[in-house]
């Protein structure tokens, strides 16, 4: 068996050739997930998701209470999706990953562990208060745009980081993927060109493949995006969109430098280019941080935050702010789509901020993210792995492998392990492949156990 084939596969493979021979005939009953497990040597996850493929491909069904049977020796196969669907639907692994629970070390994580988010204020708040409040208005469903107190907040917030807006400039979304998924669904066509980093936030990918965009990549370097690279793209495709994220850039941790920003907003008014600024980690940067949406007073830049990346992963609140007319017709989107998001939620938002919970909340993140990002570069180094840009605020580390190491193979060797890695080509567009690498979350860095994985697997 081809060392790539997964061991769900092969057990699913040996699984489907007793069938087809007749070994195994339709209604036969298979052993139980335990038994199998046993019997294969294996974890009951891993037979489970051997038994999940043969579902999906017709070989066996599944009776509540009973187990698994066999169904028929030439099933009917599924209609295939489209192409672009299908290529959307790959980018979704790491997410999927994600959300998973059986890593023992989730080095390849988006987000912090529930710990660091201070999920006991949130916990504490809503035992206080067995409402948010007892105003009727909770149990419609809310103005459009979202909770008028709540975009009260984020303007002032935006004001300090000299973005001048106003209440009415701001959209509220279920985080920010909600935000730039409202942005595609009103800008994108169907082969249209647009730009993205690359390496680069890999569901922005997805969206844009589910959307039948063009996706054209633009490689980010430690300061940015090739600008020249990315003047070629324009000249090449004239694109009308460029997804970027400045500063503590998802996956590789490095922030735009002040030149490239004003070059790069120079580029878009010479060949009219809109560029969606995605800024989820603005609240834990230091205020004097440059943005685009400061230098371009929301004129060619869309701005997008959010509070799950800095207040709770599963508390599904961020916005858009960009210029009245374009916030129209994204609510107008928002409408159709979704009607309105949680006022509950933003609510619960609102009060956080107000009563100073999310101020202390976000200090404590700060030195926290802080100790570990240094924690973080020191111990990756100390193996030997060298290579290491310092993260300028977020959660993440972008780690080149020595030449030669089969990132993927890595990965799978890891996730045997109870490893939960995130390789570079994750986040990298299928004919774009640059250097091998890892993104490496912050608070788990620092694991004795990823240390000794890392130094005996690429460092030997």
């Amino acid at each position: 068996m081809a060392d790539n084939v997964s061991r769900a596969q092969q057990i699913a493979n040996s699984l489907i050739q007793q069938i087809e021979s007749g070994q195994l005939m339709p209604g036969a009953r298979l052993p139980s997930i335990r038994v199998a497990a046993e019997g294969h040597g294996v974890s009951k996850n891993t037979v489970t998701d051997a038994y999940d493929r043969l579902v999906a491909t017709g070989y066996i069904s599944p009776r509540r209470g009973s187990g698994f049977y066999v169904q028929a020796a030439n099933p009917t196969q599924p209609i295939p999706y489209s192409e672009h669907v299908t290529e959307a639907l790959d980018l979704v692994s790491l997410l999927r990953e994600q959300l998973n629970q059986h890593y023992e070390i989730r080095a390849g994580d988006g987000r912090l562990p529930a710990t660091w988010m201070e999920s006991s204020e949130i916990g504490r708040y809503l035992k206080r208060h067995s409402s948010v409040s007892d105003n009727a208005d909770d149990f419609e469903y809310g103005r459009p745009q979202g909770f008028q107190a709540l975009r009260e907040d984020i303007a002032r917030a935006l004001t300090d980081r000299a973005i001048s807006t106003s209440p009415d400039q701001v959209l509220m979304t279920f985080g920010a993927n909600h935000a730039l998924d409202l942005i595609v669904r009103h800008f994108v066509q169907p082969n249209d060109p647009v730009l993205v980093e690359t390496p680069g936030y890999y569901p922005m990918f997805g969206k844009l493949k589910l959307q039948k965009a063009n996706v054209i990549g633009v490689k980010r370097e430690r300061d940015g995006p090739d600008l020249d690279m990315l003047e070629e793209k324009i000249r090449q495709f004239r694109p009308k969109l460029f997804f970027v994220q400045p500063m503590a850039h998802n996956p590789t941790g490095t922030s735009m430098s002040l030149q490239k920003m004003h070059r790069l907003l120079t580029l878009a008014e010479r060949y009219d280019l809109v560029l969606i600024e995605d800024d989820p980690f603005a609240d834990i940067l230091p205020k004097a941080a440059p943005h685009l949406a400061s230098l371009d007073a929301l004129n060619r830049v869309i701005y997008v935050g959010t509070f799950s990346k800095t207040l709770s992963a599963s508390l599904r609140c961020g916005y858009i702010a960009a210029n009245p007319a374009l916030i129209t017709s994204l609510t107008d989107i928002k409408m159709l789509t979704i009607v309105n998001s949680s006022s509950t939620t933003e609510r619960i938002v609102h009060e956080m901020i107000v009563r100073g919970r999310y101020r202390r909340h976000l200090k404590r993140l700060r030195d926290r993210v802080a100790n570990a990002s240094v924690d973080a570069v020191s111990a990756l180094r100390g193996i030997g792995l060298d290579n290491i840009e310092s993260p300028t605020g977020g959660y993440y580390l972008w780690c080149p492998l020595p030449q030669g190491v089969d990132v993927m193979a890595l990965t799978r060797q890891a996730a045997g392990e109870g490893i939960f890695l995130a390789p570079s080509q994750l986040f990298e567009l299928a004919d774009q492949h640059g250097e091998s690498a890892l993104r490496i979350n912050i608070a788990h860095a620092n694991n004795h156990k990823l240390l000794r994985f890392l130094q005996e697997a690429v460092l030997r």
